[in-house]
């Protein structure tokens, strides 16, 4: 399938089982025509990750994650040398030069096989900019710190990386980028200003009834619809961490290892754990009147 509009794109992640509303289908398009990167921030759980895994099926193309975290260095996003080996295949030299009587190795020559290609560690960004075609993933950058960021908005800039003992290595054709943020702290404008810009919103009613169904066929429509109305208004509560379509699915599943074919107040309790994951936005809920907000989910469903 040529992807030459947002509606072909659309289809293409349909068939990766990822239901892309008009706006998302449209800026990730934007995105492979246009050869920038994709930014796209939204809070956790609204298939921001799952979009870059089903861009990469569409386009048939590897996917490479890099997962930012604090503290996360070049060195751990690009490359690293791999001393362990470096220094077996030193021993070894050294062994075999005693055996054969020989005079010690070459200092030069030792020098370069010891920073040969072979004992080289491409991480993510290395591997990306290596392999065509590829889907690169920098997920959750927000949970990076400022120096992390310039260097990611450099390596963006062109794709080169160049290494000492190598010399330089540029993209021949630059991967297709999707960055995630949840949005945690804001991230620098430099960065942004590199990208295209998409805030990805939870689904509607009827797509998130629809995600549930692509994802689990083997619920009925009543249970579909009962859990995403109950999700949808437990997004409405002063939570924590407000349930995304992750949840949604996780609950789902939940009552479905039951063998529910509804949600009810006794399945809804036992199973709360798979859609609220702290314990105050728990107490909160119970204490508000679970039994209140299914009889509200399950009248609207």
């Amino acid at each position: 399938m040529e992807l030459d509009s947002p509606a072909r794109l659309a289809e293409a992640l349909d068939a990766q089982g990822y239901l892309a509303d008009e706006g998302v289908a449209t800026a990730a398009y934007l995105a492979l025509a246009m050869r920038r990167p994709l930014f796209v921030e939204g809070d956790a759980g609204v298939g921001k990750t799952a979009l870059a895994q089903a861009l990469a099926g569409a386009l048939g193309a590897p996917l490479i994650r890099l997962q930012c975290y604090e503290g996360i260095d070049a060195a751990q996003a690009l490359y690293d040398w791999d001393f362990p080996r470096q220094l077996l295949h030193l021993r070894a030299v050294e062994a075999a030069s005693r055996a054969a009587e020989a005079g010690p190795a070459d200092a030069e020559r030792l020098e370069g096989e010891l920073y040969s290609r072979r004992f080289l560690l491409a991480r993510p960004l290395l591997q990306a900019i290596e392999m065509h075609p590829s889907v690169l993933l920098v997920d959750e950058v927000d949970r990076a710190d400022d120096e992390f960021e310039a260097f990611l908005l450099e390596v963006l800039s062109d794709f080169t990386v160049s290494i000492p003992e190598l010399g330089t290595i540029r993209a021949e054709t630059p991967p297709v980028v999707v960055v995630t943020s949840n949005r945690t702290r804001e991230v620098h404008d430099a960065l942004k200003r590199r990208c295209l810009y998409h805030w990805v919103e939870h689904p509607a009613f009827e797509r998130e009834v629809a995600i549930v169904r692509r994802r689990y066929p083997q619920a009925t429509g009543r249970l579909a619809e009962q859990v995403t109305a109950a999700v949808q208004r437990l997004r409405g509560h002063d939570l924590l961490k407000p349930p995304g379509v992750a949840e949604t699915l996780d609950w789902t599943e939940a009552l479905l290892a039951l063998g529910a074919q509804r949600l009810d107040a006794d399945t809804a309790t036992r199973t709360l754990g798979a859609v609220l994951k702290y314990r105050e936005d728990h107490d909160r809920v119970v204490r508000s009147g679970l039994s209140g907000l299914l009889a509200e989910a399950v009248g609207g469903a």
